[in-house]
This record gives C-alpha cells, sequence and structure tokens, in this order.
C-alpha cells in the first residue's frame, strides 16, 4: 500500500509550483468546497488556545467531509505538544491522515510521535531570527516535512505574520519545506520568485473571520499558484 506522505513528497519535488494547504478549517461545507477546488491538503486545528479551534469529537466529519470530495486532499491534525495521554485522539482512525506538530516538540519528541502514531508527521518550526534556521538539520530524520512560520508570542500560528525572505533565499535542507505566514493570492508571483517552497500554508490570508474561510479568495489563491507553475 502506497504512503500518502511519501506520494506527496515526490509531488513536491516533481513539481514547478507549490503544493497549496488551506488551515483552520472549522466547518465540513468549506471543507469539502475547499477540497473540491483541488487544495492539496486541508488543516484542522486540534489546540485548545487557536480561535480556529475543532473540538476532538467534530474533527471526523471535518475530515470525511474532505475524503468524500477528494481521496488525494490530505486531511492534516495541528497539535501543539501533545503527551501520552492525547495519544488516541492522535490515531488515524479519527480521520486525519498526519500530524503536524506546531509546539516545542524535540526531534526525539516528533520520532516517538511518528511511530506511536502510525502516520507521518510534519514539524512547524516558528522563526524568530535567521539562527533559527540552524535547527532545521536537527529534524531531518524524525518528520516527514517542515513548515515554516513567523514567530508570535500570544499564538502558535495563523496570524498573518511574515517571515522575511531574505532569511530563506539561501535555504537548503534535505525535507520538503512548507511556507506559511502572510500568503495571499497578490503576493504569490514575487514570492515564488524569490524563494520555492514545496507547498504554501494559507489561514488567515483567506479568511472572513477566524475559521470563516471565504471560498472565492481560495479559488483566487489555487489559480494563481496553479498559473505559477
Amino acid at each position: 500500500m502506497s504512503d500518502p506522505a511519501a506520494e506527496l513528497n515526490r509531488h513536491q519535488r516533481q513539481h514547478a509550483a507549490p503544493l497549496l494547504k488551506i488551515c483552520g478549517l472549522r466547518r465540513q461545507d468549506q471543507a469539502e468546497a475547499i477540497a473540491a477546488l483541488g487544495v492539496d491538503a486541508i488543516g484542522v486545528i486540534g489546540v485548545a488556545s487557536s480561535p480556529r479551534f475543532v473540538p476532538a469529537p467534530q474533527r471526523a466529519g471535518l475530515f470525511a467531509a474532505v475524503r468524500q470530495r477528494s481521496e488525494s486532499c490530505q486531511r492534516v491534525l495541528v497539535v501543539a505538544d501533545p503527551d501520552d495521554a492525547d495519544l488516541d485522539e492522535l490515531n488515524p482512525r479519527h480521520g486525519h491522515t498526519l500530524l503536524q506538530l506546531h509546539g516545542q516538540e524535540s526531534p526525539q519528541r516528533c520520532q516517538e510521535l511518528r511511530q506511536r502514531c502510525g502516520c507521518p508527521v510534519w514539524k512547524a518550526l516558528r522563526l524568530r531570527s535567521p539562527a533559527d534556521l540552524a535547527q532545521l538539520e536537527d529534524y531531518s530524520e524524525s518528520v516527514d516535512a517542515l513548515l515554516l512560520d513567523a514567530w508570535a508570542a500570544d499564538q502558535l500560528g495563523g496570524t498573518g505574520q511574515r517571515i522575511p525572505i531574505a532569511w530563506l533565499q539561501s535555504l537548503q535542507t534535505k525535507l520538503p519545506w512548507w511556507l506559511a505566514g502572510g500568503i495571499t493570492a497578490s503576493r504569490i508571483p514575487e514570492l515564488l520568485s524569490l524563494v520555492s517552497p514545496d507547498g504554501l500554508d494559507v489561514s488567515s490570508g483567506v479568511e472572513r473571520a477566524p475559521g470563516e474561510k471565504d471560498l472565492a479568495l481560495v479559488q483566487q489563491l489555487v489559480a494563481t499558484v496553479q498559473a505559477a507553475g
């Protein structure tokens, strides 16, 4: 049986246009509609402090709506610093195909969760300075991809804050990497002329309010990214 994450990673390396993930879905109808637009992944937030938080009992319905519309769309559960008591809800039988770790997880903890949960793991790293890029190599054997986001003191993600692109222009990593933070359709042409991420992770840039997506903005983003390829 093929590994969805491996297939995704092969796609990332073979295609010029980056893959696209829409994160912070809270409504089943929007999850289904966005999957139908051809995005490569959707994210559901399992971090209680997030304004886009979805309680565990409601996540399966969101993931099922995505799967029904698009089998190839990866279903990402975003969590932060889960402990062993959380292992049951991290099991892929609840509908997700990937875990995205957005806390202070060490490489060793990422490797442990990848083995114990039985699904691929992406690690989000929030950058305060270019020096933080040195930690990317530490995760090269323990996760399947990296997501780079800007540091914010009061929220783990979805802030719209941007990493200075100059920090990333000489980035080299063995792992596929996704860029998050302040990504909109109008920014895509300039952004992709300067850096070449394997994927783009978008949340606030296609929202009317936290967790309330604007489908017209998502459609515009999809078209712009596809045109870049």
